[in-house]
């Protein structure tokens, strides 16, 4: 089912029928992504006077609890309000949806002892390409990245120099398959959430990052519509299904 979407006065040709979800879900009845030192996600019935509220039990419904933190447990878009002082909403911020995105695979750079992303790649990667959206997937791309357990392991991230250089191409959406642009462990100066959101300046409140995204190894590089879909949470971050839809023309 094909749809005419105008875009920036060009028009854009994509099948609807065929998405791309690049999103990671939480499923306790198997092991959940997670990051930043806490227990593993929960979904379980709720109780009432040690009564289990579900149809296995004998009740007309479902109705289950869901303990879960967007930042360690599942694809979530955080905004500016992540890293300041000032409460900023994720659902106040993003406006809009649909995005002219370049997906970008890269191999992490080895540097002092980091696996990291370095603005040369980036730059190889976009060239003069005028996008709103990057989805970066890195190297190895493999199906743990929906299971693994991050914490304490240093994973790759973004370098401060390529988050500048993302923010002065005007990209306003930075998708990426780690659970942050920013390294594990470094004494809390967040670097590339700090640079890509320009807290030094004017901030980017229209601009998002959006982490513990997974594309799958047949999605090719290049242009694709992003419709960056979110949960109505008023936090900082929310959990996120962000699809990709082939442009045919």
């Amino acid at each position: 089912m094909k749809a005419i979407i105008e875009y920036n006065s060009r028009k854009i040709v994509i099948d609807i029928s065929k998405p791309i979800d690049i999103s990671i879900a939480i499923d306790p009845k198997k092991q959940s992504v997670n990051a930043w030192y806490i227990d593993n996600p929960k979904i379980k019935p709720e109780k009432f006077d040690d009564y289990e509220v579900s149809v296995a039990n004998g009740a007309v419904v479902n109705f289950n609890g869901i303990s879960f933190n967007p930042h360690s447990h599942i694809t979530h878009t955080e905004c500016v309000g992540h890293i300041t002082k000032e409460v900023h909403s994720i659902n106040q911020n993003l406006k809009h949806y649909f995005h002219l995105t370049e997906v970008v695979t890269i191999a992490p750079l080895f540097h002092n002892g980091d696996f990291l992303i370095g603005v040369k790649q980036l730059k190889t990667a976009l060239r003069n390409k005028k996008r709103d959206a990057i989805v970066i997937r890195t190297l190895p791309n493999l199906e743990d990245k929906k299971s693994m357990d991050y914490s304490n392991t240093n994973p790759t991230y973004l370098s401060e120099k390529a988050a500048i250089y993302l923010k002065e191409k005007g990209i306003k959406h930075l998708l990426i398959d780690l659970p942050s642009v920013d390294k594990e462990k470094d004494e809390g100066r967040l670097l590339s959430h700090n640079a890509f959101w320009n807290t030094d300046g004017k901030l980017r409140m229209d601009a998002t990052i959006t982490e513990f995204i997974y594309v799958p190894n047949d999605v090719e590089d290049g242009e694709y519509l992003l419709n960056l879909m979110i949960a109505p949470f008023e936090n900082d971050a929310t959990p996120s299904k962000p699809i990709l839809y082939e442009i045919i023309k």
